[in-house]
């Protein structure tokens, strides 16, 4: 998610903290955590030469819809960057369940699966694997649709609950909100399940129906921040700002 710099989204958490968080944003009932969800993300990076021919491939799914149909996943889908990195990935895919015995079940199936052809030419590739316990989504398959993410850390004499705060208090009943409203599919809160970077990265990831709907999330974000000139200055006090990242993706995603 793009929040415009670190003042947006990071200045509406904020109101938690300086506690002038007074609910007349939104009326909300009580946000309580669910039960892991976990997701793998395979990145790639892939000549730009080849992107066609990638295209093209995926739209065997055979794997994710037998794994999607029997309850081992809860969602899949892949994604195409649109604003690229020097160090960053081109393309994605990705699968989530409820366990990671689900999760590692579809990669075997998937590792006993001839590879596509396509992926021989990736001069790169890693993959993470996350955990969510704030999430929503509406059920069903979607193409043309727009994903952000926004990377976060917090500093390390943050609340121990700092991030459960952030969620309960002011990202899931923002989120709740457009997904009620039909501007989002989906949101996920995520941190790393298996660690490869520091223990206080989180993740806010949504995905819009379509373009306008991330006109939709910052105007939103913004309406949260009109009463609260001081908000970003004690958001600043909890997370390093330096760390912060925004990556913008084209989208097609299938939930149950």
């Amino acid at each position: 998610m793009n929040y415009q710099s670190s003042g947006v989204f990071a200045g509406a958490v904020a109101l938690v903290v300086c506690g002038t968080w007074t609910g007349q944003a939104y009326a909300q009932a009580e946000v309580k955590e669910k039960p892991p969800m976990y997701s793998y993300v395979a990145n790639w990076v892939i000549p730009r030469a080849q992107w066609a021919e990638l295209e093209k491939g995926r739209g065997d799914s055979k794997i994710y819809e037998k794994a999607l149909s029997s309850g081992t996943l809860v969602g899949y889908g892949n994604d195409t960057t649109l604003v690229h990195s020097a160090d960053g990935p081109t393309h994605d895919n990705w699968w989530s369940s409820m366990s990671m015995a689900g999760l590692l079940s579809v990669l075997d199936d998937l590792h006993k699966a001839p590879p596509a052809p396509v992926l021989n030419s990736a001069t790169k590739h890693w993959d993470h694997v996350y955990v969510s316990r704030y999430y929503n989504w509406h059920a069903g398959s979607y193409k043309g649709a727009y994903t952000r993410e926004a990377t976060y850390k917090l500093k390390p004499d943050a609340n121990s609950d700092a991030l459960d705060l952030l969620a309960k208090q002011l990202i899931v009943p923002l989120l709740e909100k457009l997904l009620a409203d039909g501007t989002l599919l989906e949101y996920e809160i995520d941190e790393e399940a298996v660690h490869t970077q520091s223990t206080d990265m989180f993740w806010i990831i949504s995905i819009s129906k379509s373009a306008a709907g991330q006109d939709k999330l910052d105007n939103a974000i913004r309406e949260t921040l009109k009463a609260s000139p001081l908000a970003g200055p004690a958001f600043g006090s909890m997370v390093d700002f330096s760390a912060h990242r925004d990556d913008l993706a084209q989208t097609e995603a299938t939930f149950k």
